[in-house]
């Protein structure tokens, strides 16, 4: 239900349940925000309940909460509009996915620093049954209160008919968009696999090579195969296909010679016949056992298929017919925001992963990807609730997939950010273990080991993850460019930085550092595109890296970059770091 539904279908909410709504939506762990935006909105409501309806100015917001100094300029700093946006965020997740069941919602109007308690939709019968006004924001929205007995002409009685057909009408088509548009759940796609030889003689070596392709995209949890059919006996029946779920045929044909084996493949939509994608993978043999060949030719098919930016998950993912959907297509456009998307955005992916747990308890993937989500969207220092919540939710999945390579992941995060470093590194050598061929599990293991100082294995493992696949994953991109930060090379440092498609803190961060070490002019415009997404980071940078867990040498050292770039770092209680 969007802010606008529930303004429109308001009653008067007294001041009691109004606090008691601001408490308890303050100390519920599924309200994602961080502290700084819940000492804003908890200022915001105490200023409404102290009788400043019309709300309250950037400024004291900027003052009495934020600690900045009189001198503040609303006009040049824009951390009062930025932190507002993202409290307006959060608190639009938070009833968009839990607003049914609750009376009262907190809104915060857009242009506006001022908080609206509204009575959920729900409840409008009630109110009106006890005579209350109902009101829009723009107040035209009000309830019919004539005494009985007033009715003077049957005219009166057309005009009160006419009216409660057009709210039946209206009641009616809001029902009938409501069950169109309403969200669907969405389940893994059907994938049937299938190999035929170019040469008869090459069958045997190509049927191998299926069976182990099928148990490597197994390892990835992001497809349901169905069953290995030969080519020529044509695709798996469409009566044995669900018809809500989508499904695929991948077709391959291998070839050899001598000095090498290649596979042709195509991924077709198994519904309309259409070839989505083909493509030609080949494989030197050069002194190779057959083994090795088989193994390389099946891990690149297998990335190239089942990742979930693979090619079947990146169609589902773009599907315009499944925006808003819950279960599968929910998890891989969450997946999607967590490599790629800023903060914000993975935060928006919280409303659809908490009702695909709440609606399916057993999903382990949903619960892993929950559990990572929720640290994602708070940036550097995270509350202890939402660092529990994310660990709970771990080991909730591990417990209900115990060789799911995203649970044991999941898992190694949660335990990586609650300090248990030799926990997570575990966790992760697991997942590797368990889907040695997901360059997605590589790189982030990678980014944990580097964060821990382990520079030359999480180096090894971030190269590892960024071969053979269309999209390097960006832990992998970011411990390759903090690898040659590390080492002194600005130059590449800044071109492996600028390369990564995020633009996070840290990517920011490390841009502005590896520039300023450089003396390059451009270092300037990084740092000004740093502090617009973090505007206080100045003051606030070592927490931030302590709270990332960052070996505390790296954390001195990228200080030092920003410091010549033009930064004015200001961290008196911090420890007196030394770089390399």
């Amino acid at each position: 239900m969007s802010a606008e539904g529930r303004e429109a279908a308001t009653c008067d909410v007294a001041e009691a349940e109004a606090r008691e709504e601001l408490e308890r939506l303050l100390s519920d762990t599924r309200f994602h925000a961080t502290e700084r935006s819940r000492c804003i909105l908890r200022y915001i409501a105490e200023r409404h309940f102290d009788g400043h309806e019309d709300g309250v100015k950037a400024y004291s917001i900027a003052i009495d909460v934020l600690g900045r100094p009189s001198s503040f300029d609303p006009s040049t700093d824009p951390i009062v509009r930025i932190e507002a946006s993202r409290l307006r965020s959060s608190l639009s997740q938070y009833y968009e996915a839990f607003g049914e069941q609750l009376g009262v919602a907190i809104h915060l109007p857009k242009g506006r620093y001022v908080a609206v308690f509204n009575r959920s939709a729900i409840l409008r019968p009630a109110c009106a049954d006890q005579g209350e006004e109902v009101s829009g924001e723009d107040d035209t929205v009000q309830r019919l209160a004539v005494p009985p007995g007033s009715w003077r002409s049957s005219q009166d009685r057309r005009k009160l008919a006419a009216t409660g057909i057009l709210a039946a009408v209206v009641a009616i088509s809001a029902t009938l968009l409501w069950l169109y548009k309403r969200p669907q759940f969405t389940e893994r796609p059907i994938v049937v696999l299938s190999i035929s030889a170019a040469d008869a003689a090459l069958q045997g070596e190509a049927d191998l090579t299926g069976d182990y392709l099928l148990t490597a995209l197994s390892q990835f949890r992001t497809l349901t195969i169905s069953s290995q059919r030969d080519i020529r006996t044509g695709s798996l029946s469409s009566s044995l296909r669900p018809s809500t779920v989508k499904s695929y045929d991948i077709d391959l044909k291998y070839y050899g010679d001598t000095d090498d084996r290649s596979i042709w493949w195509q991924v077709v939509d198994a519904r309309s016949g259409d070839v989505l994608k083909s493509g030609v993978e080949r494989v030197k043999m050069d002194g190779k056992s057959a083994g090795a060949v088989r193994d390389e030719l099946v891990g690149v098919l297998a990335r190239r298929f089942a990742t979930p930016r693979g090619i079947i998950n990146n169609l589902e993912i773009h599907d315009d017919n499944e925006v808003g959907a819950f279960g599968n297509t929910c998890i891989l456009r969450a997946e999607y925001q967590l490599d790629e998307g800023s903060i914000d955005d993975v935060a928006a992916m919280l409303g659809c992963l908490e009702q695909t747990v709440a609606a399916q308890p057993g999903n382990s993937d949903a619960a892993a990807t929950l559990s990572r989500a929720l640290l994602a969207s708070l940036g550097g220092v995270k509350p202890a609730d939402v660092l529990q919540r994310s660990l709970t939710l771990a080991n909730r999945a591990v417990s209900l997939a115990p060789t799911s390579d995203r649970a044991n992941i999941a898992l190694m995060q949660a335990q990586f950010y609650n300090g248990r470093t030799e926990a997570a590194i575990s966790a992760g050598n697991r997942a590797l273990a368990l889907n040695p061929n997901n360059p997605d599990v590589s790189a982030r293991l990678a980014a944990v080991l580097f964060a821990s100082g382990f520079w030359d294995a999480g180096t090894a493992l971030a190269d590892d993850a960024a071969k053979s696949v269309d999209a390097i994953p960006r832990d992998a991109s970011l411990v390759l460019a903090l690898d040659a930060y590390r080492r002194g090379d600005w130059s590449e440092a800044s071109l492996l930085a600028e390369q990564i498609n995020c633009g996070d803190f840290l990517v920011r961060a490390l841009r502005a550092a590896a520039l300023g070490q450089l003396g390059s002019s451009q270092a300037i415009e990084r740092l000004d595109q740093l502090r617009q997404l973090e505007p206080g980071f100045e003051t606030a940078f070592v927490a931030d890296m302590t709270a990332r867990r960052f070996e505390p040498k790296l954390t001195a050292s990228i200080e030092q970059g920003l410091v010549k770039a033009g930064a004015r770092m200001d961290a008196p209680d911090s420890p007196n770091l030394q770089p390399f």
